[in-house]
């Protein structure tokens, strides 16, 4: 006895091109959003401790001139 294997027909799948074109516009707006926001959160970082500079003593007293 044979044994018969049934492959289905190719089918016409056309949804590929509106699936590139929302990803590419997926990473257009992915990119834009890291210029704008990104960039600027970069620059604005500081690595590290920031080095505050106390003087041991303040002078308060006030010259009055006569």
């Amino acid at each position: 006895m044979a044994t018969v294997i049934n492959n289905p027909p190719a089918q016409n799948n056309s949804s590929g091109l509106f699936g590139m074109i929302i990803g590419m516009i997926f990473i257009v707006v992915l990119l834009f959003l890291g210029y704008v926001y990104g960039l600027p959160a970069l620059k604005s970082m500081q690595f590290g401790t920031p080095q505050i500079n106390v003087p041991s003593q303040i002078d308060v007293n006030v010259k009055q001139s006569q």
